[in-house]
């Protein structure tokens, strides 16, 4: 059963007081451009993500979710393993704290897919993001702060290294209904092949009290 993990959480608002603002227009069919070339790279690649789910107290539970695109082009994301340090209760009380987690997990699962519009967009969704973008520059690092990007009110901010036109960063705030989600990831970029890829993220969902923690790793060429 395919599940979506993926996952982030922290927005860092600035000021636009004090730089000058950038056109969009040209930075957008460079950046896009950049994204759609190391997106084709990325699909050589087969990776997992270990991703820590902290609720009340000290308790957690680790998710290990495996990504790879398919031959048509979609991301996929599969759970390939977990752990938790919750005590299972016995008898009924066993089952009711069993219905409770596979509820509040089936809660995270929607939010980690909803968030992936946000950190895997298409080329049409970056072209339409940096339309609603006003962009600074700062430090070598191009800053792209967007609102009402899929629904009112969500606002992404995308870190851009000027340069390269590579993501350093990305963060967001959003709503999965009414209820309030926000999320961070940051890259990196292989030495060897070039490849900027996402390397931690993080997601809060304060509704069900719990924030996600995660560590993308073991980037290996994929063998079919």
């Amino acid at each position: 059963m395919k599940k979506s993990i993926l996952l982030f959480v922290a927005f860092f608002p600035f000021s636009l007081s004090g730089f000058s603002q950038i056109s969009t227009e040209q930075l957008a069919l460079d950046v896009s451009k950049v994204d759609a070339e190391n997106t084709e790279k990325l699909k050589e690649y087969i990776w997992k993500l270990h991703a820590d789910v902290f609720g009340e107290g000290e308790n957690k539970i680790t998710l290990i979710s495996e990504f790879k695109y398919d031959d048509s082009g979609a991301l996929n994301i599969n759970l390939v393993g977990g752990e938790t340090t919750i005590q299972k209760k016995p008898g009924v009380r066993g089952k009711m704290q069993q219905n409770a987690i596979e509820s509040k997990a089936e809660y995270i699962e929607k939010a980690m897919q909803y968030a992936l519009s946000y950190t895997y967009m298409t080329k049409g969704q970056l072209l339409d993001f940096f339309d609603k973008a006003e962009v600074i520059e700062q430090n070598g690092v191009l800053i792209a702060k967007g609102k009402d990007i899929y629904v009112a009110g969500d606002e992404l901010i995308i870190y851009i290294d000027a340069e390269t036109k590579r993501y350093v960063s990305k963060s967001f705030s959003t709503k999965m209904n009414a209820d309030p989600i926000s999320g961070e990831v940051r890259y990196d970029t292989f030495k060897s092949s070039g490849v900027n890829h996402i390397t931690t993220t993080k997601l809060d969902l304060p509704v069900e009290n719990v924030k996600i923690e995660g560590q993308n790793k073991d980037y290996t060429i994929r063998v079919d």
